[in-house]
């Protein structure tokens, strides 16, 4: 998992609301068990039509958010049924970030464990960094995840909520077993005490 400390990037507008997990990637994927390929699966309902075209008016096919790694999203986000892949499409897409008013506890819990930091934000900043975007579609954004703010385009600071151990884990690049891991040496010193 790459380690997440800050992030400098465009923003890509997806503002619905209760977007939930088979939005964000159908059912019909989820039968591997390789993130390979799953970002083309991101969104497939919305991003392609039935013959399989991309929607040109789907902002993830518009060019001016090619290379993003921001998803500004609506409130709920990620509600619905658990699913991993959810995570994966997501940045198997490039996603680094998801901004939200709210997101889904099962969600927020896969998303970190993969590597994807959700942002919940109050709904007066959330107004404003859309507005940003809408006015200023090539106008970047900044994450600091030490600090747990955020710079907006006009240099005003955002402070976000996560939990400490999450936090540790994004900052190192592990998922939990790599973090255990870390103290794979200190863990077997102790098992030795105890089988003297």
């Amino acid at each position: 998992m790459a380690k997440f400390t800050t992030l400098t990037s465009r923003v890509i507008p997806l503002p619905r609301i209760n977007i939930d997990t088979d939005q964000i990637i159908p059912a019909r994927y989820l039968k591997v068990t390789d993130k390979a390929g799953l970002g083309d699966a991101l969104f497939a309902d919305w991003r392609y039509a039935a013959d399989g075209t991309p929607n040109a008016d789907f902002v993830l096919n518009q060019p001016q958010h090619r290379g993003a790694q921001i998803l500004l999203a609506g409130d709920n986000f990620g509600c619905g049924s658990s699913r991993e892949h959810a995570p994966w499409a997501l940045t198997a897409w490039g996603i680094r970030a998801v901004i939200t008013t709210d997101v889904a506890d099962i969600f927020r819990s896969n998303a970190l464990k993969n590597g994807l930091l959700p942002i919940v934000v109050s709904g007066a900043a959330h107004a404003k960094l859309l507005e940003f975007v809408e006015e200023l579609p090539q106008c970047e954004l900044q994450i600091d995840l030490a600090t747990q703010q955020m710079t907006l385009p006009d240099g005003s600071l955002v402070q976000f909520p996560i939990d400490e151990f999450s936090k540790t884990c994004l900052l190192q690049g592990v998922d939990q077993l790599g973090y255990i891991l870390n103290y794979s040496e200190r863990i077997t010193a102790y098992e030795a005490t105890l089988a003297g």
